[in-house]
């Protein structure tokens, strides 16, 4: 038999020199992919000019459903559509606003960071009914919550005029209407744009598309609280009409809109809430008081217990970590939400938690925190997990155990049919859902569904394979691993 000792040795050569390998789920996979902030630029001060749209139906607090279309102009004015709805799909229109004004850009915000400050000016906003029954609605709103100058605005009986303007606020005339409707544009005083490349998805084409995404101040979830608020989180981003994602069914239709035609988004499948499997956030979320994380969660239907990981930042990229919390417990079947339409209401016990402090600013605040509130008194450090169920949670982090939260989901399917896992947004003022009465009526970022249950390959792929990309974007094959070529010359080959 040929002497091969100059193949085993150039294999080992190669495998040496080669990283070691090890497999990677692909939840871990996307969060490690959430870390990685040179995909996403954000300017400051952004550049504002151009049209912005929904890429779907938004659920603000209350609830509301609507659609937005914001125009900014080089010389600091802006036009701005609000397109409200009676249903989650937006597709039953109520009424429409037309906002006018002008947008004042400031400094960096000292509260969150990444954002820019601004101030702005309402000049006009107009409203069009889109139907008797709201019409008489906001007529009545109005009419019984609004000072002397509004008391009149629509006499009772009025007949609907389809298409009639109808003005809620003049700056020239110092009328304002706007406050039955909870109605302000706080939203603009914490601006931020980001942009990042979305992999071109057709065969034939190679390379990336620019995406560009505005980021605005959050809605209070309390209705008394959100005329007064100043955001310190951001809502759901709008995209650039020119540079957005694609496929994107409602960006062409909202962008056609106006506040005669307002947009009729498409017919979406109702899915069944199937909460088994994994999920993960889609990209670093913000939270109002400064909080960026992201959050991984895993449901056993089988017996109805949960796990999540919730991942703390100090900056708006997440690459900065501050603390881990692992928290478990178990939920409630859920029901259908007679308050938010197409919601499903649960309720979660969680029995156990544990903490890791990962900078440290958070391990000083930790082990400084009273004896008996948190783990055991001054052993926290950092990289080092610690369970703090037998403290009752942990006071410095507003952790209480165990603790009941009602909350509101919603499951969907986004335009790549990638299922998407909506929760309820947390109270503003960083309280917990922890009474049937503050249930959430609104959703934060959705999660993306990562693995079913249980976690597991959706086929074989060799483990080089996993993870790396080709040009379009996809899962790319990738060669066998040097030490695999190994193993399979040592079984082909004999020594004398």
């Amino acid at each position: 038999m040929v002497r091969c000792w100059w193949l085993a040795g150039l294999l080992v050569a190669c495998a040496a020199a080669e990283p070691p390998l090890r497999w990677e789920p692909r939840c871990r996979q996307q969060l490690r992919h959430l870390q990685d902030g040179a995909r996403i630029a954000a300017r400051l001060p952004p550049r504002l000019e151009g049209r912005w749209v929904s890429t779907g139906c938004e659920v603000r607090p209350g609830p509301e459903f609507l659609t937005r279309s914001y125009l900014f102009y080089a010389n600091r004015l802006f036009k701005a559509y609000q397109f409200y709805y009676w249903d989650p799909s937006c597709r039953d229109p109520s009424y429409s606003l037309v906002i006018k004004g002008k947008l004042r850009l400031r400094q960096a915000s000292w509260i969150t960071r990444g954002a820019t400050e601004a101030d702005y000016h309402l000049h006009k906003v107009g409203i069009v009914f889109h139907s008797q029954k709201a019409m008489q609605e906001v007529a009545s709103w109005i009419n019984q919550t609004s000072g002397e100058g509004c008391s009149g605005f629509l006499p009772p009986g009025r007949t609907w005029a389809p298409g009639a303007l109808y003005e809620l606020l003049s700056a020239k005339t110092e009328r304002d209407c706007t406050a039955a409707l909870g109605f302000a544009m706080h939203e603009l005083s914490l601006v931020r744009v980001e942009k990042h490349y979305q992999p071109l998805l057709q065969v034939q084409q190679s390379g990336s598309r620019l995406v560009e995404e505005l980021y605005l101040g959050d809605i209070h979830t309390e209705w008394v609280e959100r005329l007064h608020y100043r955001p310190t989180g951001y809502q759901r981003p709008m995209q650039s009409a020119l540079h957005h994602v694609h496929p994107c069914p409602a960006c062409g239709i909202i962008y056609r809109a106006d506040e005669h035609h307002p947009p009729i988004l498409p017919v979406r499948a109702q899915l069944p809430m199937q909460l088994s499997g994994s999920w993960v956030s889609t990209h670093c979320e913000v939270r109002p008081a400064v909080l960026f994380l992201t959050r991984y969660f895993i449901f056993h239907g089988n017996n109805h217990t949960w796990e999540g990981y919730y991942y703390h930042y100090s900056d708006p990229l997440c690459k900065q970590p501050t603390f881990t919390i692992y928290a478990s417990g178990h939920y409630t079947q859920g029901i259908p939400s007679a308050k938010v339409r197409g919601g499903t209401e649960l309720a979660f016990k969680v029995t156990q938690a544990r903490v890791t402090p990962m900078d440290p600013v958070t391990v000083m605040m930790l082990n400084s925190s009273e004896p008996g509130s948190c783990g055991l008194t001054s052993s926290w450090s950092a990289g080092v997990e610690q369970d703090i169920t037998p403290t009752n949670g942990c006071l410095a982090l507003g952790i209480k155990l165990p603790h009941t939260e009602y909350e509101l989901f919603k499951t969907e399917q986004d335009t790549k049919d990638r299922s998407l896992l909506y929760i309820g947004e947390r109270p503003t003022d960083g309280s917990s859902p922890d009474s049937p009465d503050k249930r959430p009526t609104s959703y934060q970022a959705p999660l993306i569904q990562c693995a079913g249950a249980p976690e597991e390959f959706s086929g074989y792929v060799s483990l080089k394979y996993l993870g790396k990309k080709d040009a379009n974007g996809n899962e790319a094959l990738k060669p066998l691993p040097v030490a695999f070529l190994l193993f399979i010359a040592l079984l082909f080959f004999r020594w004398d």
